[in-house]
């Protein structure tokens, strides 16, 4: 009887022993699952109004590059909307959604053009949620400047509302480019959701705007030695910026150079990878 308490006691002291071999509580002994993911794709695109490098206008030339490009998301600038330019039967942003096979558009006016509308727009092959348009302050301290505009709409991605944007800043000075760099930082801190912005914001990435921005939005590319946007110019003008988020990640960015010929601009594109939501 006393032996088998001995052995008993001995079994019990060997598994408590074993249970307590590792002092580090924080090593799992089964790693945590890999989180699950869908790529979000997306491209900003200034489309000079259709009228490619050559000057020659051709709405299907710039389909093929966002066909090959095959974004889900596409901020684009300089849009013509029934204008004497590009013909009045002409809506660029509609036009080419359907050129490009992408079901869902939308159009924010910036000013009256050619007997028509101008301003910026977004392609989505994704279902469009919710949209508004702004305009940008056009009159500094009673100086009138070119009006620009902010399209916004919000998409779901993996369960998540994700708000996309696309707006062209003022080319002409820092000053009126700073106004509408603070003017969009009010406009997305009212967004309580992930951020992405497309643009051509005219501006390279350590200019005054471009440090306003970044007090809302992250960019991978912060240094004038990022490659230029703009055809024949070695400046980055066009940008694709974020709001960090835990769910939303960025794994790629670049230059389309490839497209050099369809417009003043380089497209750009990023993707994103978007962590599902729990159901």
């Amino acid at each position: 009887m006393k032996i088998k308490k001995i052995f008993l006691l001995s079994v019990i002291i060997l598994l408590v022993s074993c249970g307590k071999e590792s002092n580090d509580d924080t090593t799992p002994i089964v790693p945590p699952p890999t989180k699950e993911t869908v790529s979000l794709k997306v491209m900003t695109y200034n489309i000079a109004g259709a009228a490619a490098s050559t000057g020659v206008r051709s709405l299907p030339d710039l389909a093929e590059v966002i066909k090959k490009a095959d974004p889900d998301l596409v901020a684009i600038q300089e849009v013509d909307v029934f204008t004497t330019r590009n013909g009045k039967d002409v809506h660029l942003a509609r036009d080419l959604a359907a050129l490009c096979g992408m079901k869902y558009w939308f159009f924010a006016k910036a000013m009256d053009f050619y007997d028509g509308e101008y301003g910026d727009a977004i392609l989505s092959k994704l279902p469009i949620k919710e949209s508004e348009a702004y305009t940008l302050t056009g009159d500094w301290e009673g100086q009138r400047i070119e009006s620009r505009s902010l399209a916004r709409i919000t998409v779901e991605v993996a369960g998540r509302d994700i708000c996309f944007v696309s707006t062209h800043f003022d080319h002409t000075s820092n000053k009126w480019r700073t106004l509408q760099a603070n003017e969009t930082v009010e406009i997305l801190k009212k967004m309580n959701m992930p951020v992405i912005l497309g643009g051509d914001l005219n501006c390279t990435p350590m200019s005054e705007p471009m440090q306003v921005l970044y007090q809302e939005l992250e960019s991978p590319c912060k240094t004038n030695s990022c490659l230029g946007t703009f055809v024949g110019s070695k400046n980055a003008i066009d940008h694709i910026m974020y709001r960090s988020d835990d769910f939303l990640t960025l794994s790629e960015y670049g230059v389309y150079f490839w497209a050099d010929k369809e417009s003043d601009h380089y497209p750009v594109g990023a993707i994103f990878e978007i962590e599902k939501a729990a159901h």
